[in-house]
């Protein structure tokens, strides 16, 4: 135990922790792979197929070759490594993902190698990495039942294909298909059959190394050194047990910023460590991810990568999709993915693709089988990526990366520097993978690299036949991937090499020892990692440009680590408004959605609590750089340019890297003779035997430096009890932290080893608690955004939400439904799971409607208004079909994805999301038809708590329909309501109407006489603003008082009240012929909407007073607002004005309501004009304020003619001028406005234009003041007016513009 425990404390720097054989158990002999099995019958459960017949025994159709069978973990050495215990299922299925597989002499045998990576339910990694062989099976049974396998399976074959369709073989079915040509009508050599009588049989085994840091090259080439020493004629110098315990307990990981030597059997093997400063270590080579991909493709996935959509890696070999999806993470730097990460998914995991969550997962492709074939649960938001193909599927609608054109431009100059294209574009997809003649065999990465020797072999001429002898040319090759090919190849007749594609080696031939006396293989591996650390600092430069100014938008509220961790989940911890508001315009689609994103989220959790903790790692460097860039170049105001900068220390990365591999820090203990008896240690060439456990558990007790670590281990130990005694109970703390970390995860890992179906009901379960969790969260964010507004006029800190922000939030929302709707799903129709389940309802409904209307054949005639007298807009059905249909005639939109979407904003924008889901689940029978028992759908209680979530969403309103689809066309139904009391219900005079919205007006349409409700189709008009309505006088009854013009959306069902309380016609009123009335959404009520919720008053408003009727009109006479209301009323209106231009531009509203409707500036203006103003005279007509306007003008006018004004200074001159010019334009107007209109329109354009203050003390000069106001008027109270002019002149400096309605006929 002494000895173990000395070994295993200084396993925290071991440079591997396990080394394990994977392979065939003799004991057991062929047992079939349960975990496939059970696949299968999750499959045929899935199709509806009878499991039980689909899994009785074993599977038939295939050939007994190309079957999984069992793989288990033979041996593995030390047993147990405290920190990182050893997960003997996960290994197993990771080191063979489908089991054993067997080959017989006539297949090819190469060696293949692979990594993999278990990631543990905190997200710690550990790597394994994997050498495959083929071995002799000796074992007479296992021939034996191999034998009588083939007889049966001859037996039961008929002449008929054999291939199932079924999906689960075309996933689960063995890598090489290709390698044997599968025709099971005969048992001739071509069926690869197998006989024991005259054929050798073969089976995998697995030797693995598994280690705390992605050292992959060192890994491989040790690893390939050990197979040989096992097939080489002539043994090693030294047993295998002293390299495996060499690597194991004798080769320490290199400190930081440090390289390291080792010894392998055969040669030394160098890594190398970035130092603190420098990125993390990634030794996969990023150079094969572009060339597989292209730097374009690359760019996208790793675009939805940052966005954490569900990316599926799909390629015929594991290293593939290994080196793609570690490539594409630790590009994310400083960011950490936080979801689900299966770069390998094992066969038996495929249930996993219906996750409701991100993930980024790997699938290995069989040979041969079309991506068409491939059947996954969900594909709104998935990212496919055809490894070997170079294509990639896109979800729809996706932001950009910024200044993504200039990144892939400097990408691929790093890549030609290198004598790389970065074949930009995907090329049409072949069916024939890259690098292949048609009709080899599909290549693997190692096939295709190509160095230097053995090019020097093909040009030789000699490679058409090396004889045995010939095998010291081979010993150039050492190390190099392609080695153990040869070899393989050499044993049989000579070699042929494949066409191999030459970018991909890109080694310059230069001698075989390259500079420095390195090997072929060490000048490639050094090139690899100056690529590899090159392109990646392309990338992380990029970030420390975007996110330079991050620190100074994150919120430390909490005053320790214990508070902020358990009041985290109401935290707000990061400012987003005021982060994208000081973001370049081009840069925010991408931001928007990035900074909800959950890497986002930890990013900013790890800078909080490295106040209290030390920083994490990546976050170090992140920091560090950015102070760098602040010393270098003290930003400017400019900083919100959107110009692209490169990155400056390209040379400086590479170089560290290149000194370490230059000049070696450490070499660790050479290999040497263990205590070991006599005879121990001896094996058969070509059998990689069990090795001495007993030499193999333990390490060196006299080790310098695991003593070293062990006195370090020893100090941390006393500083930790003292900060545990300090801080609350570590443990509790760590739970929190888990708890903290995980907020807004789900489930982050599946685990690997236990699969019963209790364990994926158990998953499923975790996904149904997860997307509950997201949905609450995600409608109280968007609750809370929304609603910050009034929160803000309550006086609740800022309002902060950006049309630009609410649509990622509602993207989320839409992200979210797809998620919810195609968990569990049976059988997947259509991109979208939602819209087909709406498809689904659609077809039954219509077809009972039919039905309906089959047995009763009344005429349903709709229901109209009840009588003539009480006229308003008849009620809109709330009809979920409906709103199908709406969107199912848009022209404008492709797909379902899009239909669902645009299904869903139409519903949120009606108050309806909530009610019309309620309805679609209500059909019980179609959500079993459609899910499986464990679907979200089906859980009731969730599915309630979900739909009652989403009703909270009512509370607000939402334009998001209205504002996205801004070129569809939308009918419009209008009503006029007359007041009937007080004027002709008819007119003879031919009625007008015009609609005006904020992206556009509907043109003049003439209403037919005497008929009082319209409708027309227009292009959508986005929110309504004003509506212009009049008649052309005409006739004898041609007056016309108007209460108000009702407008509605059909689609939307947004209703708007255009107030006008006012007569239309000559002679009466302030004879206008025509009136602007300025719109408000009307506030829905009435049993219909009880269900709806609350709802926010409308915006910028305060609650509305009954239509201001001019005060000169019918009831104004009652009431007359004191000096000091009317003086509070120009400073709120004054107010609203300057509020509305310091808002977003996207979240303004009406500028036309504030200046012309209630409470706006001109009414609260009108109000100061009338204060005191003698209107009603004794038998005269009354007087409006526009006429003394008038009057003043024509007696401005005249005095200047008569020269009164000549000496009074300059300016006043041009202001009386531009006075009299503006109200003579207004008379001049073809339009007929009338008097109060005409005041309006002086005010508005005063306001424009910034002239009202050089107005008002010409009026108030004009000697026609004193008759026309009372000594009393606000108007001639010197100080009042200066106050006046003091507010008004606050308003210049903003750019108001007026809508098109109001200054319609005016060219000032």
């Amino acid at each position: 135990i002494e000895a173990g425990m000395s070994g295993s404390s200084a396993a925290p720097c071991r440079f591997a922790h396990y080394f394990a054989i994977c392979g065939i158990d003799t004991e057991t002999g062929l047992e079939p792979d349960e975990l496939a099995a059970l696949y299968q019958w999750l499959e045929a459960d899935r199709q509806g197929r009878d499991p039980d017949t689909a899994a009785t025994g074993e599977n038939f159709e295939q050939s007994p070759l190309k079957r999984t069978f069992k793989s288990k973990v033979l041996a593995r050495y030390p047993q147990n490594v405290e920190w990182n215990p050893f997960d003997q299922d996960a290994v197993n299925m990771l080191c063979m993902p489908k089991g054993l597989s067997f080959r017989t002499q006539a297949d090819q045998r190469d060696p293949q190698f692979h990594s993999f990576i278990i990631t543990r339910e905190d997200g710690s990694r550990t790597y394994g990495f994997v050498h495959t062989f083929y071995e002799e099976v000796t074992s007479p049974q296992i021939c034996s039942a191999m034998h009588t396998l083939y007889q049966m399976h001859n037996a039961e074959s008929t002449p008929s294909s054999s291939s199932s369709s079924s999906s689960m073989d075309s996933l689960a079915s063995s890598l090489d298909e290709a390698d044997s040509p599968t025709s099971s009508s005969s048992s001739s050599r071509r069926a690869g059959g197998y006989d024991s009588s005259r054929d050798t049989l073969y089976v995998s085994k697995a030797l693995c190394l598994i280690t705390p840091m992605p050292f992959m090259h060192a890994c491989r080439r040790f690893l390939s050194q050990l197979h040989r020493a096992v097939t080489a004629d002539v043994a090693p110098p030294l047993p295998l047990e002293s390299y495996v315990h060499n690597i194991l307990y004798e080769v320490p990981l290199p400190a930081p910023g440090r390289s390291l030597k080792f010894h392998g059997v055969y040669e030394p093997i160098v890594c190398q460590r970035p130092g603190l400063g420098e990125l993390q270590l990634a030794d996969f080579p990023l150079a094969e991810a572009f060339t597989l991909l292209g730097a374009e493709n690359l760019v996208q996935v790793f675009t939805c990568t940052l966005l954490e959509m569900q990316i599926l890696l799909y390629s015929h070999d594991y290293q593939r999709l290994m080196t793609v999806a570690e490539g594409i993470t630790t590009l994310l730097f400083p960011f950490q993915w936080q979801h689900v990460y299966v770069p390998i998914l094992p066969a038996s995991l495929l249930h996993f693709l219906d996750a409701p969550v991100p993930y980024l997962m790997g699938l290995q492709s069989k040979e041969g089988t079309d991506r068409s074939k491939l059947e996954l649960p969900q594909e709104a938001n998935l990212c496919f990526v055809d490894v070997d193909n170079h294509y990639i599927e896109l979800p729809e609608d996706f932001p950009q990366f910024p200044n993504k054109t200039e990144l892939i431009q400097e990408l691929s100059e790093v890549l030609l520097s290198f004598g790389l294209s970065a074949n930009t574009g995907a090329p049409p997809r072949t069916r024939t993978s890259p690098g292949s003649t048609p009709g080899s065999t599909p290549s693997t990465p190692g096939r295709e690299r190509k160095t230097v020797a053995l090019r020097q072999l093909e040009d030789d001429g000699r490679n058409g036949n090396l004889a045995v002898e010939e095998l010291a040319v081979l010993e150039l090759l050492q190390g190099n991937a392609t080695l153990e090919r040869l070899q393989a190849l050499t044993k049989r007749t000579g070699v042929t090499v494949a066409r191999v594609d030459a970018l991909r080696a890109g080694v310059k031939a230069q001698g075989t020892e390259g500079q420095g006396g390195r090997t072929a293989a060490e000048e490639e591996e050094l090139r690899n990692a100056k690529l590899n650390v090159q392109l990646r600092e392309v990338f992380a430069s990029r970030f420390t440009t975007m996110f330079a100014d991050y620190e100074a938008f994150v919120i430390q509220s909490a005053p320790d680590l214990e508070s902020w961790l358990t009041n985290r989940e109401q935290m707000h911890n990061f400012d987003k408004a005021s982060f994208l508001s000081d973001q370049p315009e081009p840069y925010l689609p991408f931001l928007s959605h990035f900074i909800e994103t959950q890497m986002f989220a930890t990013f900013v959790d790890n800078k909080i609590m490295s106040q209290w903790e030390e920083k994490e790692p990546l976050l170090r460097v992140f920091d560090a750089r950015i102070d760098k860039a602040r010393l270098y170049n003290v930003r400017a105001p400019s900083h919100r340019s959107s110009s692209y900068q490169r990155c400056s220390i390209l040379k400086e990365s590479a170089q560290a890297i290149e000194q370490r591999l230059m000049k070696i820090d450490h070499t660790a203990i050479h290999p040497h003779l263990l205590d070991m008896k006599i005879g121990q240690g001896k094996y058969a060439q070509g059998f990689f035997p069990k090795l001495q456990a007993d030499v193999l558990n333990a390490g060196p007790t006299n080790n310098k430096w695991s003593h070293r670590t062990a006195t370090a281990q020893r100090r941390k130990d006393r500083h930790r009890q003292q900060t545990e005694h300090l801080a609350l109970d570590n443990d509790l703390k760590e739970k929190y932290m888990q708890e903290a970390r995980s907020l807004g995860k789900n489930l982050r890992q599946p685990k690997l080893s236990d699969l019963s179906p209790a364990v994926i009901a158990q998953t499923n379960w975790k996904f149904v608690e997860g997307l509950l969790k997201e949905c609450r969260m995600k409608t109280k964010r968007m609750l809370v955004e929304k609603m910050g507004r009034e929160a803000v006029e309550l006086g609740h800190g800022e309002a902060n939400i950006t049309g630009l922000e609410e649509n990622t939030l509602i993207a989320s929302l839409c992200d979210l439904l797809e998620r919810i709707w195609s968990h569990g799903l049976q059988v997947k129709q259509g991109k979208s799971a939602l819209w087909s389940h709406l498809l689904h309802y659609q077809a039954r409904e219509e077809k009972l409607e039919q039905q309906q209307q089959a047995e009763s054949p009344v005429s349903q005639v709709p229901e109209r208004r009840k009588s003539d007298c009480f006229l308003a807009m008849p009620s809109l059905r709330v009809f979920l079909i409906q709103d199908m249909r709406h969107i199912q005639s848009m022209s404008e939109i492709k797909t379902d994805v899009g239909r669902a979407r645009a299904w869903i904003r139409l519903s949120l924008e009606k108050k309806l999301l909530s009610q019309h889901l309620k309805q679609l689940l209500s059909r019980q029978a179609l959500t079993k038809k459609l899910y499986k028992r464990y679907a979200f759908l089906r859980c009731e209680e969730e599915k309630e708590q979900f739909l009652f979530h989403l009703l909270s969403l009512n509370a607000v309103d939402y334009f998001c329909f209205t504002s996205v689809f801004t070129t569809i066309m939308i009918p419009y139904r209008v009503v006029i309501i007359p007041i009937k009391k007080l004027s002709n219900a008819m007119t003879t005079s031919n009625p007008w109407v015009c609609v005006s919205g904020e992206l556009g007006d509907s043109g003049i349409m003439q209403i037919p006489k005497n008929v009082l409700e319209m409708t027309f189709d227009c292009q959508n008009l986005g929110k309504l603003t004003t509506v212009q309505l009049g008649h052309d006088n005409a006739g004898l009854l041609a007056k016309w008082l108007v209460d108000c013009v009702m407008v509605r959306n059909e689609i939307t069902g947004h209703t708007y009240r255009f107030p006008c309380g006012r007569w239309l016609g000559k002679g009466v009123d302030d004879g206008s012929l025509e009136r602007v009335l300025i719109g408000e959404l009307v506030v829905p009520s009435g049993e219909e909407d009880s269900g709806r919720g609350c709802r926010t008053p409308p915006l910028q408003r305060s609650p509305s007073q009954t239509r201001r009727i001019s005060i000169t009109s019918l009831s104004g006479r009652g009431y007359k607002p004191t000096s000091a209301q009317i003086q509070e009323a120009i400073g709120e209106s004054v107010n609203n004005i300057i509020k509305h231009f310091h808002k977003p531009e996207k979240e303004r509203g009406s500028l036309t309501v504030l200046l012309c409707g209630e409470n706006s500036l001109v009414a609260a203006l009108e109000q100061f004009f009338h204060h005191g103003f003698k209107s009603a005279r004794l038998f005269q007509k009354t007087v409006f304020v526009w006429d003394f306007v008038e009057k003043a003008v024509a007696y401005m006018e005249s005095a200047d003619q008569m020269g009164d004004l000549q000496e009074t200074a300059e300016p006043l001159g041009m202001t009386c001028q531009s006075l009299c010019h503006y109200v003579n334009s207004i008379n001049s107007t073809p339009r007929n406005i009338g008097k109060d209109g005409k005041f309006q329109l002086l005010v508005c354009l005063g306001a424009r234009d910034r002239l009202l203050p050089q107005w008002l003390p010409l009026l108030v000069e004009c000697p026609l003041i004193l008759r026309m106001y009372e000594d009393t008027a606000l108007l001639r109270d010197r100080s009042t007016v200066s106050t006046l002019i003091g507010v008004l002149e606050t308003i210049h400096d903003f750019p108001i513009t007026l809508e098109a309605s109001l200054v319609k006929g005016i060219d000032l």
